[in-house]
């Protein structure tokens, strides 16, 4: 029987088993996978793990080793870039800067044979600047922008022609925070008013979490998980993912048994943490080595003497260090045969009870589903 869901979907990238070798480096390793059409994806992951190679694949500034590329259903193999359905945003722009605003946005239109009409040209020019939330600024030059704005008209460039996909190659690195928050939500914004295909390459976890659909995490050109923000968020299929998306705290060990209710580790110092496996983690056997991870926001803290009735898992320390950070406070907190443990207290909670200093003895504490049990893989 054939899945309608997953039959009726339409896809407008898809890799079937690419590989892509430079001399004797594998950079991209039998990879597939699809994007559907206006998803907003992102490859995520740290340099050399194969997310822009990836990029450069659908691109068309690489050709595949082997296997096959598609964008909207066709084999792009041996396509040039110029020639394929699709247009980039550089991490620099690559803006033009002897051009003002609408000759960089209508520099593709006027490369085209025959060459379109200059009165078309404009309009498409102007309808694209309304887009982007720049009509007015079409006579300014590139270095009379800020940042943001900068970024718009990249944007503009690329959207003008009407890609099939629109590919960015971490083109809000070079803003700071602020800005790039506020990019985000622009490039989100965007994205679902022109219902087209994003594809993301970034290494910031925040911004792939923020902004993404669907997320590709790789790793030595392979693919370890994809799936939402969420899924990946909560339900990791090892240490590596927990460790990339979010914060975690690790404690390490031994598989030494399980039962219904969860997975036991043994750790070094002898202590015993046990915790439940999500449900698209591989099964983990007695003997195998294995990590309970425990996210700094889920782990509660009070005062040592102070009794924690929400909880089953409670381990004692002492406060080594608090950072306020506004929206909440950071400690690391030492404990007898656990290690140092991170704890993400918000300020709600502080605001109701009261905060902790240096060496304040303290009870950590959390809800037994709050810990999985993750292959160290």
């Amino acid at each position: 029987m054939v899945d309608q869901s997953t039959s009726s979907r339409e896809i407008d990238i898809e890799f079937r088993g690419v590989t892509k070798r430079f001399d004797d480096v594998v950079a991209v390793d039998n990879v597939s996978l699809d994007v559907e059409r206006g998803a907003f994806f992102s490859f995520l992951g740290p340099s050399g793990c194969g997310k822009t190679t990836s990029l450069r694949l659908i691109a068309g500034f690489e050709q595949p080793t082997e296997g096959d590329v598609f964008i909207g259903g066709n084999s792009v193999v041996g396509i040039p870039s110029h020639k394929r359905p699709v247009n980039m945003v550089f991490q620099h722009y690559a803006l033009f800067p002897h051009m003002n605003v609408a000759e960089n946005i209508g520099y593709g239109l006027r490369q085209r044979s025959p060459k379109p009409a200059k009165q078309d040209v404009d309009k498409r020019v102007d309808e694209t600047l309304e887009m982007v939330r720049l009509s007015g600024y079409a006579k300014r030059r590139v270095w009379e922008l800020s940042g943001g704005q900068q970024q718009r008209v990249a944007l503009a460039r690329a959207l003008i022609n009407h890609p099939t996909c629109l590919l960015l190659d971490e083109p809000l690195a070079a803003l700071d925070r602020k800005l790039r928050r506020e990019m985000q939500i622009e490039l989100q914004t965007l994205q679902r008013e022109v219902g087209i295909t994003f594809i993301l390459v970034t290494h910031d976890q925040e911004e792939a979490l923020s902004m993404s659909d669907r997320i590709c995490i790789m790793r030595d050109g392979r693919i370890v998980q994809s799936g939402s923000p969420r899924e990946l968020y909560d339900e990791p299929v090892n240490r590596y993912v927990a460790d990339f998306v979010g914060k975690s705290n690790f404690f390490s060990g031994e598989v030494v048994g399980s039962n219904g209710s969860g997975v036991t580790v043994k750790l070094e110092s002898g202590q015993a943490l046990t915790g439940i496996q999500p449900k698209s983690a591989p099964g983990l056997a007695n003997g195998s080595r294995a990590s309970i991870a425990v996210r700094p926001e889920m782990i509660s803290i009070k005062a040592a003497d102070e009794a924690n009735t929400d909880s089953s898992i409670t381990i004692k320390g002492q406060v080594m260090n608090r950072i306020f950070l506004g929206e909440h406070s950071e400690y690391l907190v030492a404990t007898e045969g656990y290690g140092d443990v991170m704890v993400l207290s918000p300020k709600s909670i502080e605001h109701s009870d009261r905060s902790f200093v240096l060496d304040d003895r303290v009870a950590l504490s959390w809800r037994p589903d709050a810990a999985l049990v993750l292959g160290d893989a």
